[in-house]
């Protein structure tokens, strides 16, 4: 099933199961609990993000041939890094350069997020599928001046400006999605592919990052993990290759859809 969040004509905050004519079926109940889906068709005036996140976990350098492009060694661990929620952002709205903490470097990753769906602490590899709602679309938007010449030595603040964590269109339940790591994902830029690669290249799979995840921590529901990205990023590129106000920039997996997202300046 696909899971959307959404307005639907009235303003009101809705989710749905997601049908081929772009309706949604109306969701009842608890998303993460128990819910029930209904008759009633809902026209979708706005998508939202898939979830309100309840954190934002990412990995850093989980594919290897994105390792190679930047010369860094296979980590022998995961590479955990944080954003804030405040920095989720719904899909079509836009991504926002920052201009009063200037950045002129702002990346593009396209990566597989997984949404956990129930509450889990110190999970084995072989139950760790069993905590996950789905997976969505995610752009892990990247300052990367703020990230490795102005951050102190951490990337946090690079990765966690406002709308620097675009996700969507819609959540795909794992019974649609039996192997994660087994995914066609791309990006491109007003149609031109700069990403374009298959999540079968991560150092740690999908199970491995739960696992190691929750090991002595607590996963909320709700919370996203952004699983890291593909070689083609545009710090690697030569010349190196930023985003541009006006541009256009879409984050496509199989089976989930794509995640499109303008990028416009921060206000004065």
């Amino acid at each position: 099933m696909k899971i959307v969040r959404f307005l639907d004509s009235a303003g009101q905050e809705k989710f749905g199961a997601l049908q081929a004519d772009n309706t949604a079926l109306e969701i009842s109940g608890d998303i993460f609990g128990e819910y029930r889906v209904g008759g009633k068709s809902l026209p979708i005036a706005k998508l939202l993000t898939p979830v309100a996140p309840t954190g934002i976990i990412c990995i850093g350098l989980n594919y290897r041939r994105h390792a190679a492009e930047t010369q860094a060694q296979i980590p022998e661990f995961p590479v955990v890094f944080m954003k804030t929620i405040a920095a989720a952002q719904n899909p079509g709205d836009p991504i926002v350069l920052p201009r009063h903490l200037r950045s002129d470097r702002v990346d593009y990753e396209c990566e597989l997020a997984v949404v956990i769906g129930k509450k889990c602490k110190n999970v084995s590899r072989d139950k760790a599928l069993e905590c996950v709602l789905g997976y969505t679309c995610a752009n892990d938007v990247s300052a990367r001046d703020w990230q490795s010449q102005w951050g102190g030595s951490q990337w946090c603040r690079g990765k966690t400006f406002d709308t620097f964590a675009p996700l969507g269109p819609c959540l795909v339940t794992p019974d649609e999605i039996p192997n994660p790591n087994a995914l066609a994902i791309k990006l491109d830029i007003d149609g031109e592919i700069m990403q374009e690669a298959n999540t079968n290249d991560m150092i740690f799979d999908v199970p491995r990052l739960v696992e190691f995840l929750s090991g002595s921590t607590t996963l909320l529901p709700g919370t996203v993990i952004l699983t890291g990205t593909p070689n083609g990023v545009g710090v690697a590129r030569k010349p190196p290759r930023f985003l541009q106000p006006g541009e256009v920039v879409t984050v496509t997996i199989e089976k989930i859809g794509a995640l499109a997202n303008p990028v416009v300046e921060e206000s004065p």
